[in-house]
């Protein structure tokens, strides 16, 4: 699996873990900053990641800010992302199994490191199931195609 990460300033050291928590997994990662805690516009980053999940160049991504909101919000305006902001183990299964999220976005001033590893794995484990969901996330991907034009 190969997984595109990014974070503003604010995500920066939580970003940096969750890198390397991944290498140490042998995961493929590819970060798109903040290298620095250099104010940084969160909406960057969330565009270079999604762009870059949007292409395919990576399967998924994760992003990091304060709160994941702005991450989520800046993501999802990347035609064809789905991006879901995940503070919970439920949040973070769910975001993949029922809306098949291809980047999830968490805060780094809501959760610690501990946590953060869990919903990674947790989130990287857990795979779009389908059913019911199918109709769902197709209706939502028909309401992005008569809103993007």
């Amino acid at each position: 699996m190969k997984i595109a990460i990014g974070s503003d300033h604010l995500g920066l050291e939580l970003k940096n873990m969750i890198r390397d928590f991944l290498k140490d997994k042998e995961i493929e990662v590819k970060d798109f900053g903040a290298m620095s805690k250099k104010p940084i516009d969160y909406p960057d980053i969330a565009e270079k990641v999604a762009k870059a999940v949007a292409r395919e160049d990576y399967e998924r991504g994760i992003l990091i800010c304060g709160t994941g909101i702005g991450m989520a919000i800046a993501a999802n305006k990347v035609k064809g992302i789905r991006a879901a902001v995940c503070h919970d183990l439920y949040s973070a299964e769910r975001s993949r199994k029922s809306n098949n999220a291809q980047i999830m976005a968490i805060g780094a001033l809501i959760i610690g490191s501990e946590l953060a590893k869990k919903l990674v794995e947790v989130w990287l484990n857990s795979e779009f199931q389908g059913g019911r969901s199918e109709r769902k996330v197709k209706k939502i991907m028909e309401i992005e195609t008569e809103n993007f034009s």
